[in-house]
């Protein structure tokens, strides 16, 4: 070959026909590495594991990737002593032409491997096995290579069917509604979902690509909580919303490149975490008979509606019988905790629930309490009406 350059069009000329006549070769090696295996019987035919898919494109794309490897060792020891200044160029062009027919027997089989409707999982494994041998031939072949764009083909289509195929599970989740469960928790399709979410994201650490899976999956099973839901009452709601979206939260805990997602079900999470604090306040108020006190404090004028004490279900003997209620409810706080707030999966929303509800209370009576000790309302005995002081109404339910 050193001699021939010389001669530049029978250089060119002995390379093309180098190139087909490996370019032959490797394709007939490959049929036989697929069909036949080795000449002795080891390696075993490849496609022996066509009925599992990843082994089978694995195997594909290693030996590829082998082969690939060894055209580009034998045109560097023929081209060793040459020392044209297109030499590497000439190459990669042999090199491209060499590999050519390798693109029509893979993509056959790998559409085969599509259509046999692998599970999503396999499909998002399958498209990171391609991506990766894609990121490795580009290092060995030119970009423009005929295997490389079938590399890139072969990768876009099976990166379409993972979409589709995960698409068609959030889709049918919409199509059919579960029905919440008796005791509010996250129903079983939310939780099979979630955990095919995780092992899909387990299977590799490719964060460009799975913040967009997480988009596909994460936002209809928000949706389909919400319409499942829908029917509920607003703590029953509250406290089914809040189960399904912890359980999400959880899962997506897992992952570095979830952020958005996570802030975006923290905030849906606040909203009927709030729900729960309000009602558990209220339900307090209302079985104490504390709560049309409190509402008349909130809105009382003393320059429009007199002094408080002078008002329906304001006077000293109404507000004595409810602090004893209230103080009923201090001694035994359990005793008017919500069942939707016992429903809730997770320990520590159950105690921030508490401690907001409890904080929201504890305004509430303080605000009561600076109301009954205020001269212009005119309680002459506020300390017998009320005898407990805000900061011990608050040790007492903390």
């Amino acid at each position: 070959m050193k001699a021939l350059e010389d001669r530049p069009v029978l250089f060119r000329y002995s390379l093309d026909e180098y190139g087909t006549a490996r370019r032959s070769a490797i394709v007939r090696t490959f049929i036989d590495a697929l069909t036949k295996g080795g000449s002795s019987g080891t390696p075993r035919p490849i496609e022996l594991h066509s009925h599992d898919p990843l082994r089978y494109v694995g195997d594909m794309m290693a030996w590829i990737h082998q082969a690939c490897a060894t055209e580009k060792e034998y045109l560097k020891t023929i081209l060793k002593d040459c020392v044209s200044e297109d030499k590497d160029s000439l190459a990669l062009n042999v090199m491209s032409h060499v590999t050519e027919g390798l693109g029509r027997p893979l993509k056959v089989r790998l559409e085969q491997v599509l259509l046999s409707d692998p599970q999503p999982i396999v499909l998002y494994k399958l498209t990171n096995l391609l991506q990766f041998y894609y990121g490795t031939l580009k290092g060995i072949l030119p970009e423009n290579a005929a295997l490389v764009q079938s590399m890139t083909e072969m990768h876009n289509l099976n990166t379409q069917m993972f979409y589709n195929s995960l698409n068609s599970i959030t889709s049918r989740l919409l199509e059919k509604v579960e029905m919440p469960p008796v005791d509010l928790s996250a129903t079983s399709s939310v939780t099979s979902t979630l955990q095919l979410l995780q092992d899909i994201l387990s299977s590799h650490d490719s964060s460009l690509v799975s913040v967009d899976i997480v988009k596909a999956v994460i936002e209809p099973l928000v949706k389909m909580c919400s319409v499942s839901a829908s029917n509920l009452k607003s703590t029953d709601m509250a406290t089914y919303m809040l189960n399904n979206l912890h359980l999400m939260h959880t899962t997506l805990t897992l992952f570095e490149f979830t952020d958005n997602k996570l802030e975006m079900l923290k905030a849906l999470m606040e909203a009927h975490v709030d729900t729960l604090i309000s009602e558990q306040a209220a339900i307090v108020l209302t079985r104490t008979n504390l709560v049309e006190f409190y509402q008349k404090v909130q809105q009382h004028n003393i320059s429009l509606h007199g002094p408080l004490s002078q008002l329906p279900a304001a006077d000293a003997a109404t507000l004595k019988s409810a602090m004893a209620k209230f103080d009923s409810y201090l001694a035994s706080p359990d005793s008017l905790v919500l069942p939707q707030c016992n429903a809730l999966m997770s320990t520590k929303l159950r105690d921030s629930v508490k401690q907001r509800s409890t904080e929201l209370i504890c305004r509430a009576y303080s605000s009561m309490y600076q109301a009954l000790k205020l001269s212009e309302n005119e309680y002459p005995e506020a300390n017998t009406i009320a005898p407990r002081t805000p900061d011990q109404v608050m040790k007492l339910l903390t």
